[in-house]
């Protein structure tokens, strides 16, 4: 397996509450990990510990470390905004920005300064609208509001968002829980085409999805990583108890 993000002894409490507890793990480059468990368990605090969005919560406290690339993120010294560029999110609920559908895709491309001379705006929107399946439903109506588009279009315009700056890694908090199930099918779509690229990290609570997309995956409890293996592995033949009893509905 080609590692692309490791995690050793990764500890985080929320005020008094421990939220992780001795988490460590190997997470593939270029498929899809999908993080999976019961309310409650960890799951986007884990995810949230990639991009240290963690730090963006009140009496957040964090121990171990998160190896992307062999580089510990949390360093002192490490530049947080890089590493936010390098890890896009997509959340539970699109969030366009107030503004139209070609100048939100175009937002990342102008703050890092990435379209520099010889580079076509135009032609760097239109791409990313393609990789995120939109292009030929917003293309006669580019300037236009995105907020006028549907939920799930609103959706896959975050995911062009995100891919315009051009990042290693995505992580996909619940992606398709807000949306219908053909919006959703055109998520789960374009992320098993875009693995090929990217490392892709998903939470979900569904199962019927965990098996559809997954190439790895991680089971949590609790707070703490009960088992994670290859998806055919974990799901066909898990090897510990409560892997079994989650998988057969009985919590």
């Amino acid at each position: 397996m080609d590692t692309h993000i490791e995690i050793r002894n990764l500890n985080v409490f929320y005020g008094d509450s421990q939220a992780l507890k001795d988490v460590n793990l190997e997470i593939p480059k270029q498929q899809i990990t999908v993080i999976m468990g019961p309310s409650g368990c960890g799951k986007t605090t884990l995810l949230k510990s990639l991009n240290r969005f963690l730090e963006l919560t009140d009496s957040t406290q964090l121990k171990g470390e998160v190896l992307i690339d062999g580089a510990d993120i949390y360093a002192p010294g490490v530049d947080v905004t890089e590493i936010r560029t390098k890890t896009g999110l997509l959340a539970q609920r699109p969030f366009p920005l107030p503004m139209s559908i070609f100048d939100n895709v175009a937002y990342g491309l102008r703050l890092h300064g990435m379209c520099k001379k010889g580079c076509s705006l135009d032609d760097r929107v239109e791409h990313y609208l393609k990789e995120a399946g939109l292009w030929d439903e917003v293309k006669d109506r580019l300037h236009k509001p995105a907020t006028g588009l549907s939920i799930g279009q609103q959706q896959r315009l975050c995911l062009a968002r995100g891919l315009a700056v051009e990042p290693e890694i995505l992580l996909g908090d619940e992606p398709t829980s807000a949306l219908d199930p053909i919006s959703a099918q055109h998520i789960e779509k374009r992320l098993l085409e875009l693995k090929h690229n990217y490392t892709i990290v998903l939470v979900t609570h569904i199962l019927r999805q965990a098996r559809r997309l997954a190439d790895y995956v991680i089971f949590m409890y609790l707070g703490e990583v009960v088992e994670a293996g290859l998806a055919h592995e974990v799901f066909d033949n898990p090897k510990m108890e409560r892997t079994r009893d989650y998988l057969s509905g009985q919590f």
